[in-house]
């Protein structure tokens, strides 16, 4: 059932028309994807991940991705691979549930109703983790929806 309630399709950036990475996230990671140049042998790519900062290149060249992160992720859990010509990386969110409007600072991030329709999807992956027997899948807010990472069994912090 919390299958149901992943992320639906990726997201988007492309700068002058063309596509620098997708992404989507979870209520414990953002996921980037990154099409890697073809040609290039996959063990010349290398991606270093800090706590508020990315950075992907190929080894002696200045890295053509060098950005720091909307919010801090716990680097010990984040990680990244190569598959089929992709780059995949994993970012494990510091703070679960935290509704990321972009993975890169300032670059690509949601318009207000993406953002909403992403807040709404993770409140009930927190709704899904919280009740296992219940399926969320269908279920749909009327309002406002509260934010997943401070919403507690059915009472907000604030």
């Amino acid at each position: 059932m919390a299958d149901k309630l992943g992320p639906e399709k990726r997201h988007a950036f492309v700068h002058n028309g063309q596509k620098v990475f997708e992404w989507d996230q979870t209520l414990e990671e953002v996921n980037m994807y990154i099409e890697l140049p073809k040609g290039v042998p996959t063990k010349l790519f290398q991606c270093t991940i800090q706590a508020t900062h990315v950075s992907l290149g190929i080894r002696g060249n200045p890295p053509y991705l060098n950005h720091d992160l909307t919010h801090p992720v716990k680097t010990d859990s984040s990680f990244w691979t190569i598959e089929d010509g992709e780059m995949h990386i994993t970012l494990q969110k510091r703070e679960k549930g935290k509704t990321w409007s972009s993975p890169i600072q300032g670059q690509g991030s949601l318009d207000p109703y993406a953002a909403d329709q992403e807040q709404k999807r993770l409140m009930l992956q927190r709704f899904q983790e919280e009740n296992p027997g219940f399926d969320f899948s269908q279920a749909q807010f009327t309002g406002t929806c509260p934010d997943p990472r401070t919403f507690m069994g059915g009472i907000r912090s604030e």
